[in-house]
């Protein structure tokens, strides 16, 4: 019986492998791990270190404005105010 118990542990350890390799692979696929570490990423710089936090927040709003874009006839066109 003591003979099978370094068989037993080498099984396991090839399962719990397999099965994070076989997740890491989903995730890939799926695209999950971006916004994941992102979030984490951002939790952390909040609770310890505040001027991270901040410009983290001014990252991604640069990131999701948009650069204005000319008029089919050449003017740029400033958006109302008001």
């Amino acid at each position: 019986m003591d003979a099978l118990v370094p068989f037993v542990v080498l099984g396991g350890f090839a399962a719990v492998l397999g099965l994070l390799t076989w997740a890491a692979r989903l995730i890939r696929r799926r695209g999950g791990a971006g916004a994941g570490m992102s979030g984490a990423l951002a939790a952390y710089e909040e609770a310890f270190r505040a001027t991270g936090h901040a410009s983290h927040y001014e990252i991604r709003a640069q990131a999701d404005r948009r650069a204005p874009t000319d008029s089919p006839d050449g003017w740029r066109r400033r958006p109302r105010r008001g």
